[in-house]
């Protein structure tokens, strides 16, 4: 299975999920790594374009192409999450369900819904499991933003 990673240059050869650590995000809290990919380009491009604007953004950024091969094990998740998963700032309902998927090490990847497209779906990857050494990235390519999606 393939999926994709949009990554500022100077992270693009690794999977830490040191970065989502820093300041926690929709799926984890702060202090927990995880690495963040999505099914497809675009939804990997939404997922960062919702946090930046034009003034900001980087012109260093890279689309990673991730290899999760078939014996690495995908979990859905249990259950559906709670009404307000998906509120911006994200809160501690998909935090929780993050957190417990990294702390419970039963998958190494976890495929949860999209807060920013509706109807796609986000595959996070735990960077403690021992399957993480099968994860590769198989390519990373610049990917420069048009401008006219900040407009």
């Amino acid at each position: 299975m393939k999926v994709f990673r949009l990554s500022r240059k100077k992270y693009a050869k690794s999977l830490s999920g040191k970065g989502a650590a820093l300041f926690g995000n929709r799926w984890n809290s702060k202090g927990v790594e995880m690495i963040y990919t999505a099914d497809s380009r675009a939804l990997a491009m939404a997922e960062v374009a919702v946090h930046i604007s034009i003034a900001r953004l980087p012109k260093d950024y890279m689309m990673l192409e991730i290899e999760i091969p078939k014996s690495v094990s995908i979990c859905d998740l249990k259950k559906k999450p709670k009404k307000g998963w998906n509120e911006n700032p994200p809160n501690s309902i998909s935090q929780e369900l993050g957190d417990d998927f990294i702390r419970d090490g039963i998958c190494c990847v976890i495929k949860v819904p999209s807060a920013v497209v509706q109807g796609d779906f986000n595959y996070l990857i735990n960077p403690y499991h021992v399957d993480i050494k099968k994860i590769k990235i198989i390519s990373a390519t610049s990917f420069p933003f048009d401008t006219r999606m900040f407009k």
